[in-house]
């Protein structure tokens, strides 16, 4: 899993995998799920990161980028 922060945006997106994504899902207004060709997910995009102060956990092993 690799996970990257948007900063100017304050967008986190999570790689489940490296699958080409064909279909996009909300999940909320802030929440956005993509699915790859076989129905599986592939990530994960969650906006407003920032305010969602539960989300600021880091977990060990994975992969943590900063765009600025």
């Amino acid at each position: 899993m690799k996970i990257k922060y948007f900063e100017d945006t304050d967008t986190v997106l999570l790689y489940v995998s490296e699958n080409e994504i064909v279909e996009t899902k909300e999940a909320d207004e802030d929440t956005y799920l993509d699915f790859d060709a076989d129905g599986k997910l592939a990530s994960i995009t969650i906006e407003h990161f920032s305010q969602k102060s539960e989300n600021k956990i880091l977990i060990e092993g994975i992969e943590f980028e900063e765009l600025v």
